[in-house]
């Protein structure tokens, strides 16, 4: 697939060709399921982008999805073979705007040295020790979102409860277990969507938070709920007396008490 991809870049007479993602990352398992994150630095990009029929060069498709982004485009494809490319067209004025949305790369092709002045920014996904003031946002984003899944529980809506539950209250949990990272070890890679974070944990918390995740009925979001705010209630303590911080014990507390009191029927 790699030297498909190159062959069709000469063929397309592009300037240039490098690949992120985690095919360039020595920390990633190798396994079927990595993409091809490619991007071809190109002159004529409209004429590329007017007609598409080269896209045909790579083979069939199942399905593929076009995007915009910024002054580049995206084309995600995923084969009949299995292989998958998210394939990127940038204009070369452009390169810095590709760049600055990698967290790294690697230059396949570049005989005009395109990318000499453009470096990877491996850091993208590290996280620093937080401020006061950071803390304090996640503790009210936390707490004032967990009403919205008491109430979606209460209403009997479970899309809803589990949207908020996952989707922003266990987000601002993460966060401060990957604070709780950065203040013991300083700035560290935690990954796209946190995939690190537990490498760097006891197994036990990583055990802790996968019991968070069965949302499969209004009684198992209940659970999960009172689980959850439990162990940031817990761990946002912790991290305060770590780092010094004000941490409003009252708020959580009372928080606590307002979910059991109108789920105590449910």
């Amino acid at each position: 697939m790699l030297n498909l991809i190159l062959k069709t870049a000469k063929k397309l007479q592009v300037e240039a060709v490098a690949m992120s993602g985690s095919r360039t990352d020595t920390k990633v398992q190798k396994d079927e399921f990595q993409d091809y994150d490619v991007v071809y630095i190109v002159d004529d990009f409209d004429n590329l982008t007017s007609d598409l029929s080269w896209l045909n060069q790579f083979g069939k498709r199942i399905i593929e999805q076009h995007n915009v982004l910024e002054h580049r485009h995206l084309y995600l494809m995923l084969f009949e073979d299995g292989n998958r490319i998210d394939l990127t067209l940038c204009p070369k004025d452009h390169i810095q705007e590709w760049v600055d949305s990698e967290a790294g790369f690697t230059v396949l092709e570049d005989e005009k040295g395109l990318f000499v002045h453009y470096f990877p920014s491996p850091q993208r996904y590290w996280t620093s020790p937080a401020s006061q003031t950071d803390f304090e946002k996640a503790c009210n984003e936390f707490w004032w979102v967990s009403a919205y899944v008491v109430k979606g529980i209460c209403r009997k809506q479970l899309l809803y409860a589990t949207d908020h539950l996952y989707g922003i209250c266990q987000q601002e949990l993460l966060k401060v277990l990957a604070w709780q990272v950065a203040n013991d070890r300083g700035r560290v890679d935690i990954g796209k969507n946190y995939k690190y974070l537990f490498n760097y944990l006891p197994a036990e918390k990583e055990k802790q938070f996968s019991n968070l995740l069965d949302f499969s009925s209004l009684e198992k979001i209940t659970q999960s709920l009172f689980a959850t705010m439990k162990l940031f209630h817990q761990e946002a303590q912790s991290l305060a007396n770590k780092m010094g911080f004000d941490y409003d014990k009252e708020v959580g507390e009372k928080m606590i008490e307002y979910a059991e009191e109108r789920l105590s029927n449910h």
